[in-house]
């Protein structure tokens, strides 16, 4: 019997605005049509839970990159990542032991952990209340002001580029119970 591990599919800038749109519903036949098994998401904005047995996350990132791209029309960049790596992503969140507004609190997806060295200098820099904390396989950032007005998301994605995606504290809970 074939071991099925459950992924997690985070897509970057879709279904903002009227530009690069792409319906849920086709980015599961989307995943289903790459090999993807009992495939789910959650909210507009690309997010995706999925069972497989190849467990090669770069080789679905590419799949899935590649079936936007043939099927949207456009480019978008695609981090996978197993669900224990979710886990670990949560257990590791250095503000855990503080109250913080959920929707203001981001973390930055990064298919390369790498990505993440960038940061570190940033980090030192952050002015309070904001805060940026680097992990392992993820950064930490919460916006005190909120999204729109914060000091530190326009710098972080100077230094990130494309190479990150984030979720706020919500959106990655959720998706962490969909992986159960």
């Amino acid at each position: 019997m074939t071991t099925l591990t459950t992924c997690i599919a985070l897509i970057r800038g879709i279904n903002v605005g009227k530009a690069r749109r792409l319906a849920m519903a086709d980015l599961r036949t989307l995943i289903a049509d790459c090999g993807g098994n009992n495939v789910r998401t959650l909210l507009n904005s690309g997010n995706a839970v999925f069972e497989t047995a190849d467990t090669d996350v770069n080789a679905w990132s590419q799949r899935i990159r590649t079936g936007i791209e043939q099927r949207a029309g456009f480019s978008a960049e695609v981090i996978v990542m197993s669900a224990d790596n979710l886990r670990c992503i949560v257990n590791d969140n250095p503000l855990a032991e503080q109250e913080l507004d959920s929707a203001r609190y981001l973390v930055a997806f990064v298919a390369d952990p790498q990505i993440l060295d960038r940061l570190q200098p940033l980090s030192q820099n952050v002015q309070a209340p904001e805060q940026l904390c680097v992990g392992r396989y993820a950064a930490y950032l919460w916006c005190a002001d909120g999204i729109m007005e914060s000091k530190i998301l326009k710098p972080f994605n100077k230094l990130t580029g494309d190479a990150a995606t984030t979720r706020n504290w919500a959106t990655v809970q959720k998706l962490l119970a969909m992986t159960t």
